[in-house]
């Protein structure tokens, strides 16, 4: 009898405005079998954002009661707000064979991948810094100081593994679904589970 496959797990990380949202979003379209992971904040929902969908919006309380009950993978505080990871869910579907994506910061991604060494980790690159900027200002969330934090924080984090560039939206899709084929594919563990 063979041993049930275990669900892996694909943290997909990026300086904020990369595109890894909307990566995420086109990969899940192609990709059946794949998860995606809803974290909660305790940031206001921007434009377009819908509760369970985008994030799990909650207070601060809220937040805060999840980090002593320990219900959180991981957890930051980024720009003011709260930001983290349900555990309980993920450890579940991962039990039941599912493949799970977290769209997480860099901070949070650390965390998880120091947790689980042996999951994928994917960072997302701008084509370029100035690239990043423009992005950043399109969106409109920020502030010219709050833009200029995150280009700070951006050229720290430039230096993972499985990194790919996001100059074009379908390549970018596309090497992704690689990378989690790929994946998919490599025998884990010492019994040869994957």
């Amino acid at each position: 009898m063979t041993k049930k496959r275990k669900g892996r797990l694909f943290i997909i990380s990026a300086p904020s405005g990369c595109g890894k949202t909307t990566l995420c979003e086109k990969l899940l379209k192609k990709m059946p079998g794949v998860i995606r992971s809803v974290s909660f904040t305790t940031r206001l929902p921007r434009k377009g954002e819908k509760n369970g969908r985008d994030y799990f919006f909650v207070t601060k309380k809220e937040f805060e009661k999840k980090i002593k009950r320990n219900n959180l993978l991981e957890w930051a505080r980024n720009f003011g707000y709260y930001y983290g990871t349900p555990k309980d869910k993920i450890l579940r579907l991962l039990d039941r064979g599912v493949d799970v994506i977290l769209a997480i910061d860099v901070k949070g991604a650390m965390k998880v991948k120091k947790l689980y060494p042996d999951e994928v980790f994917i960072f997302i690159l701008p084509p370029s810094i100035s690239g990043l900027r423009s992005r950043l200002k399109r969106r409109r969330t920020d502030n010219s100081l709050g833009i200029s934090m995150r280009i700070k924080i951006a050229r720290k984090e430039i230096s993972y593994a499985h990194t790919l560039v996001n100059d074009d939206l379908k390549t970018a899709v596309n090497t992704l679904e690689a990378i989690i084929i790929a994946e998919r594919c490599k025998i884990r563990g010492k019994n040869g589970q994957r």
